[in-house]
């Protein structure tokens, strides 16, 4: 009970304020966000406020049902990082895929959070990449979601984000922002098809975004 408090009033007076009084964003398709779990947002990934603003999309009724999956050995890095991260943005820690791991444990906790209807936020680059610059995408949200009859995966772009708080450094510019949500996936044929079908919904997408990065 008490993690779940401590998420609202974080989203309700750090992050709501933060992202739509110190960012300039221009949401566009909000109203596909899902209402209800199981379901997966697949976003790119450039910053680490990425997974603040995604979480301030959603109302404040349903965020503790929210979930960024997030990487083990980064955010369980030291005592204070894992405890804000676990009892307060509520991650769900993986450790990073590599050759011969066991796909099945690897995504345990995302499966119980799935069954219990949560919905999660997923980068499938993996890592953070270039400001504004999209990297190849991972196969685990195939993995994740293929045992599912229905489990939507819904793409979504951000552009503007990795030069508000670029990868290395900790200084915060204000910067017009864009997220664009798009249709939901649910009819993955294999990994390789999930691959061409992400790829082309975040094409385009990006062609909605409004905000102009040199």
């Amino acid at each position: 009970m008490l993690p779940k408090v401590l998420k609202v009033l974080f989203v309700l007076l750090i992050v709501k304020p933060l992202v739509f009084i110190a960012l300039g964003l221009n949401v566009i398709n909000r109203d596909k966000l899902p209402v209800s779990g199981p379901a997966v947002l697949a976003a790119n990934h450039n910053s680490h406020l990425d997974t603040l603003v995604l979480l301030a999309l959603f109302p404040i009724s349903q965020v503790h049902k929210v979930r960024p999956v997030a990487a083990a050995d980064y955010f369980l890095s030291n005592r204070f990082v894992s405890w804000l991260s676990l009892n307060v943005i509520g991650i769900i820690p993986i450790k990073r895929m590599h050759s011969g791991a066991d796909k099945d444990k690897l995504f345990d906790e995302c499966h119980r959070a799935l069954r219990d209807n949560d919905i999660l936020l997923v980068f499938p680059e993996g890592s953070r990449g270039e400001p504004e610059v999209m990297s190849g995408l991972k196969k685990g949200i195939y993995h994740l979601v293929s045992e599912y009859d229905k489990c939507p995966v819904l793409p979504v772009v951000m552009r503007g984000l990795g030069l508000s708080l670029p990868k290395g450094t900790a200084m915060f510019v204000p910067f017009n922002c864009d997220v664009v949500v798009g249709e939901p996936l649910d009819a993955f044929e294999n990994s390789d098809a999930f691959l061409t079908d992400m790829q082309a919904a975040y094409e385009s997408l990006t062609k909605h975004c409004v905000t102009q990065v040199l």
